[in-house]
């Protein structure tokens, strides 16, 4: 591995962007009921307020490491979804065409092209190549690691 995978980085209401999209659909995951705007706006801070309290973290509204780790679910090829999503959405944002309607959709369908990605990503950053997006992968995806 060429460097250590990054921690989580610390969202809050205000921030904008990278990875509030990914951050929205896997409150969706859960059971939000919010539109993904990568703006985390008030909608989004309750969501995070209610998701905090259903899992008896610390209600702050602050998305950390231990509410990130929370929201965190486990896909792979076959898994649909908004948590799906959230993973191609991390495979949108290191596009580097600047074209949307290029590399990995954001269809909710864990298929053969996102299953690449996601092995893809895992070799360059050193990581098993299973093609299973867990903790580890979920980290590098959403601190940053490979964007450019």
């Amino acid at each position: 591995m060429s460097e250590p995978i990054q921690p989580f980085p610390l969202v809050k209401e205000g921030d904008k962007n990278h990875p509030i999209d990914t951050l929205q659909y896997l409150l969706r995951a859960h059971g939000a009921a919010i539109v993904v705007d990568g703006i985390f706006g008030v909608r989004t801070d309750t969501a995070v307020r209610a998701f905090q309290t259903s899992r008896h973290l610390t209600v702050d509204g602050l998305v950390g490491a231990h509410t990130w780790s929370a929201l965190l679910i486990q896909v792979s090829r076959g898994s649909t979804g908004d948590a799906v999503r959230g993973v191609q959405e991390e495979f949108q944002y290191r596009n580097l065409s600047g074209d949307p309607g290029k590399g990995v959709q954001v269809d909710g369908i864990f298929g053969p092209l996102t299953d690449a990605a996601v092995r893809g990503f895992q070799r360059a950053l050193g990581l098993a190549v299973d093609g299973i997006v867990g903790p580890l992968t979920w980290r590098a995806l959403i601190s940053g690691m490979l964007s450019f």
